[in-house]
């Protein structure tokens, strides 16, 4: 299964501050974990949300809503896409990330949906054409440098 694992913005995030040589280094320590381990598929950190927009959808209209954003525990600072057996090894593998910040965060875990979650309303081309676009972005991201 695979979950997306979604790092909370704080304060400091949202302001641009950077991590120190001591977390940087225990955080690549964690990713080296999670990919020695074969359980990580992606992940990175995430600009302040000064830096990034929204799009807003109402019936046929699109408005775009520039950073940043008010509310910093709704935002997003980073991210881990992980692939493991249950949401119990991932929130296994969540616990040892390497936080020792006094500001509070939270970690989210979703379980990202996989094209057998939609069985019951897929029809076989729908499924077929699912495949040739998973298996056409992994040559793609296997192509860049």
């Amino acid at each position: 299964m695979r979950f997306m694992v979604l790092v909370k913005a704080t304060k400091d995030s949202e302001a641009g501050v950077m991590p120190t040589v001591e977390e940087l280094n225990a955080m690549g320590k964690f990713n080296s974990e999670l990919v020695e381990a074969g359980v990580m598929l992606a992940g990175d950190g995430l600009q302040p949300s000064s830096e990034g927009a929204r799009v807003r959808f109402e019936n046929d209209k699109r408005s775009v809503i520039d950073g940043p954003f008010a509310e910093t525990k709704e935002l997003i600072a980073g991210f881990w896409i992980i692939d493991v057996k249950s949401l119990e090894e991932a929130v296994a593998w969540v616990k040892r990330v390497p936080f020792n910040s006094p500001e509070a965060t939270e970690i989210e875990i979703r379980r990202v949906t996989e094209a057998a979650d939609f069985a019951a309303v897929m029809t076989p081309e729908m499924q077929a054409q699912e495949d040739r676009l998973r298996e056409k972005v992994e040559q793609q991201a296997a192509e860049r440098p």
